[in-house]
């Protein structure tokens, strides 16, 4: 992840990569990728027939019936992003903070795009009144939005928004003729999935929602580039899977023929890709827990994690000890706190979020950095945090967040 602008700090160009796991491939899926490799056919662009009844299968099984030409593959989200926002057009919208690679491919477009405000209860989703208020303004000024991205489960927050926050604003977003798009990359990576209720959009409005889903969230190593697409029925979606094909075939954005395989087994859902599934999910979090104890009791603020493999942490309430150290924005923290806690900690402005906001997201994929060994070790251990090393980022991680506390105190004004 390379650095912003020094001078002033100036538009982020590089942003970071999806969280990885830090857990070693599972066997199955490598043996499908390495029994693929003297394939020399390629993928078609929009993925062939069996990596499509695949994914019609995967979503069939979440609540969300669907037709292999009601769907597309692609090389990763952000391909089938860029393909939606060229097909949909207009303006876009997106929550503050947001997956930091959602606006770039807009940007890239040449389309304006819009942050609205999250609720207070969750990230991925707009508030229902800001996002009504941003719209009326960006129309005011003679703009026109049309395209809405959002996530229930989200990147950068880890929050999974509630149904009726989610119902309002989709209420909003239908009652100003916007298209939504839904990012469920993480939907699969749910911390407590008997206690949290995670509706896909797709299921409120099955005729104006396009749900894309990164198999880097939950089912591929972020190395095997793949993604899948889900079109709403009628003739809008029509209209949109026919010109996502047209940029998906004028960027020869296919998917790697040895990586669909893999892409396709993995979204049959056999029991070895259930199983590391489940394991990994668990296994993550109790290391977002932990971290998050470490950074709350410090004084620092951040909503409980709930899905995912990070943490969104506002280090506000610490400012007077990080101003000691140099720190003053975003940038400033990200560089500060990747150095102490010698792993990537991306400020909040790489998400959309205010650059003069001291947050940070970080991953626990780093907390389980180890040898092979070691990281085959956490998947299986009945207790992953009392592992050695796993226990030393931790300790590492909370001591960095004590002495940032420590500075704060020292550094306070008297009363």
């Amino acid at each position: 992840m390379r650095r912003t602008d020094p001078e002033g700090h100036g538009p982020v160009r590089y942003g970071p990569p999806l969280p990885d796991d830090g857990l070693p491939v599972l066997p199955e899926s490598a043996a499908v990728l390495a029994a693929a490799a003297g394939r020399s056919e390629s993928e078609p662009i929009g993925g062939g027939p069996a990596l499509l009844e695949a994914a019609c299968g995967y979503w069939a099984r979440r609540g969300l019936p669907t037709e292999p030409e009601r769907a597309v593959a692609g090389p990763g989200a952000p391909a089938l992003l860029l393909a939606l926002t060229f097909a949909i057009g207009g303006d876009v919208l997106v929550p503050r903070p947001c997956a930091a690679w959602w606006a770039p491919y807009a940007r890239l477009l040449g389309r304006p795009v819009f942050h609205v405000p999250t609720p207070a209860e969750c990230g991925g989703v707009p508030d229902p009144y800001a996002l009504l208020e941003t719209v009326r303004r960006v129309r005011a000024e003679g703009g026109d939005p049309r395209l809405l991205v959002l996530s229930v489960a989200d990147d950068p927050t880890a929050t999974v928004a509630p149904p009726e926050t989610l119902h309002e604003t989709l209420e909003a977003a239908t009652g100003e003729g916007l298209h939504l798009v839904s990012d469920e990359t993480w939907r699969d990576t749910v911390h407590s999935p008997h206690d949290t209720v995670l509706l896909s959009p797709a299921e409120m409005l099955p005729e104006q929602v396009t749900v894309v889903t990164d198999l880097a969230g939950a089912h591929l190593p972020p190395g095997w580039p793949a993604a899948v697409a889900r079109f709403p029925a009628g003739e809008d979606g029509d209209g949109i899977h026919a010109r996502v094909l047209d940029v998906l075939t004028a960027l020869g954005a296919r998917v790697a023929g040895p990586v669909a395989l893999a892409a396709g087994y993995a979204l049959t859902e056999p029991e070895p890709v259930t199983a590391r599934v489940t394991a990994a999910v668990r296994l993550h979090a109790r290391v977002a827990a932990a971290a998050h104890a470490a950074a709350v009791g410090a004084g620092a603020l951040a909503r409980p994690p709930q899905a995912g493999r990070h943490l969104y942490v506002d280090l506000a309430p610490l400012r007077a000890g990080l101003s000691s150290h140099g720190v003053g924005d975003a940038q400033d923290l990200e560089d500060f706190l990747a150095a102490r806690l010698g792993m990537p900690a991306p400020g909040g402005h790489r998400f959309g979020d205010d650059l003069q906001a001291l947050r940070v997201r970080l991953s626990t994929g780093p907390l389980l950095a180890g040898t092979e060994g070691e990281r085959a070790e956490c998947i299986t251990s009945p207790a992953p945090l009392e592992l050695p090393h796993v226990q030393r980022a931790l300790i590492h991680l909370k001591s960095v967040f004590d002495d940032l506390r420590d500075d704060a105190q020292r550094w306070e004004p008297p009363r």
